[in-house]
């Protein structure tokens, strides 16, 4: 077998399984909370956590919701992590209570970012690959290091060529 590039060892998500994976999150999730079971608020880290976010807040009926953006990526290429958008000082404090969501945890470093500003909040995220899991308490779904995830948002419908062959 030939070498491939990163993208070419993908794993594709379409909007109805990304639903029902944020859905699966938010039922793992569901009575986990410090305040008899609840959770004080969900904070999506942005851009790829706002989805998962706002269904786990749906579908737990959290109406505190808030965002973190932090910036890690450029395209395909990883840089170092920063947050360029903070959540309402206020309602996070030291993060007891508040749901961090993002859809992926890859290298851990956008999480270890966002776990040293709020150290007991509960991190969630969609997928997770195996470096970084361990900065995660719950996620759904885990894929290999090497595997590239194609969320819906990043694509368009297009024809793709078979993993083997041509025939």
């Amino acid at each position: 077998m030939t070498d491939r590039l990163p993208h070419e060892k993908g794993f594709h998500i379409s909007w109805d399984q990304i639903h029902r994976d944020a859905r699966a999150l938010a039922w793992r999730l569901d009575g986990k909370g410090p305040d008899n079971g609840a959770w004080k608020a969900v904070v999506g880290i942005t851009r790829g956590g706002l989805v998962p976010a706002m269904i786990v807040a749906r579908e737990l009926d959290i109406r505190m919701v808030d965002t973190i953006s932090v910036k890690s990526y450029n395209h395909q290429s990883r840089s170092e992590a920063k947050v360029i958008k903070a959540p309402q000082a206020d309602m996070m404090g030291d993060g007891e209570g508040i749901l961090i969501v993002d859809d992926l945890v890859d290298t851990g470093k956008t999480l270890e970012l966002v776990r040293a500003l709020y150290p007991k909040a509960h991190f969630a995220t969609v997928y997770a690959k195996p470096q970084g899991r361990p900065m995660v308490e719950t996620f759904i779904t885990e894929v290999s290091q090497d595997t590239w995830i194609f969320f819906p948002w990043d694509m368009a419908l297009q024809y793709v060529q078979p993993y083997r062959g041509t025939d």
